[in-house]
């Protein structure tokens, strides 16, 4: 089997992962590690119906769960906070 050439730039690398390139061969993982979230603790939100609409359209667009989002949302904007102190 022909080994594959290694991508030039982050940018290669991108679009050929995102063409569906098997890129497993390009990857070192040898010191990936795994970060788990820890112990997960639910919280509950009132908020308006039309916000809860206006999340459900934008959800359906991307295809992915409404408490997805919300957590992705959430994660970012906290990111983007201790990136800003």
């Amino acid at each position: 089997m022909k080994k594959k050439k290694p991508a030039k730039d982050t940018k290669e690398f991108d679009q050929r992962f995102d063409k569906g390139e098997d890129i497993h061969d390009l990857i070192d993982i040898s010191k990936a590690t795994i970060t788990r979230a820890g112990k997960k603790i639910r919280i509950t939100l009132d908020v308006s119906e039309s916000l809860v609409n206006e999340i459900d359209e934008i959800r359906q667009m991307i295809g992915v769960d409404r408490g997805a989002l919300i957590k992705i949302w959430l994660h970012e904007r906290v990111k983007q906070e201790k990136g800003a102190a």
